[in-house]
């Protein structure tokens, strides 16, 4: 979700990687574009099959530094009222006290504080996740899927990606024991981001 530093897993040297002249030329700010972009998620239900879900209202920027990178910057924020499984019922539980409690806690959102390279067009970006008001640590691999101009004349950027979580770990602790063994709910969530972003028009001086 913007762009990153390369980084060697040899020991530190001197010379600087170049970048990439793809990213290198996309400096500035983009607005998430929430039509064309997708925050999800899934989870193993009753031990033998995954429930998805994603959240409809969503928005964010993305600070791209072509000429260093690892300044760029990433900021998401989620209503969670808009999750979305298919089934109203189930999302009336997941935004009710026993889960999300939404209308004590509306939002989820994402800060990043580190971005580095993995290798080719694979990125790193670390950040702080905030659920009900518990921040911890998350780390979202991506995928830098190009830019383009689209036939209005925006400069879009794509990104996708994923990231596993424990659910408890930000109090989402709800669940229930199956005659069979095991739980309805798995602890683990594994996140999906499919990401267009639309460059901003530079400021008139």
């Amino acid at each position: 979700m913007a762009l990153f530093n390369r980084k060697s897993a040899a020991a530190p040297s001197t010379t600087a990687t170049a970048v990439d002249p793809a990213l290198a030329a996309l400096t500035g700010t983009y607005t998430i574009d929430p039509s064309h972009s997708s925050i999800g998620f899934t989870v193993r239900h009753a031990m033998v099959t995954n429930v998805r879900g994603s959240f409809g209202d969503h928005e964010g920027t993305l600070t791209l530094n072509g000429d260093n990178p690892h300044h760029s910057t990433a900021s998401i924020d989620v209503k969670i009222a808009s999750v979305d499984t298919g089934i109203a019922d189930r999302d009336g539980h997941l935004v009710s006290g026993d889960f999300f409690d939404a209308e004590k806690f509306p939002l989820m959102t994402f800060r990043s504080t580190r971005a580095e390279q993995l290798g080719g067009d694979q990125y790193r970006i670390t950040g702080d996740l905030t659920i009900k008001d518990i921040t911890r640590p998350l780390a979202i691999d991506l995928e830098f899927n190009g830019s383009a101009t689209d036939p209005y004349g925006n400069e879009r950027v794509g990104f996708e990606g994923s990231a596993e979580i424990l659910r408890s770990d930000w109090g989402l602790t709800w669940n229930a024991a199956l005659e069979t063994g095991g739980v309805m709910v798995s602890d683990k969530v594994k996140l999906n981001f499919d990401i267009s972003a639309i460059k901003a028009a530079a400021a008139q001086a």
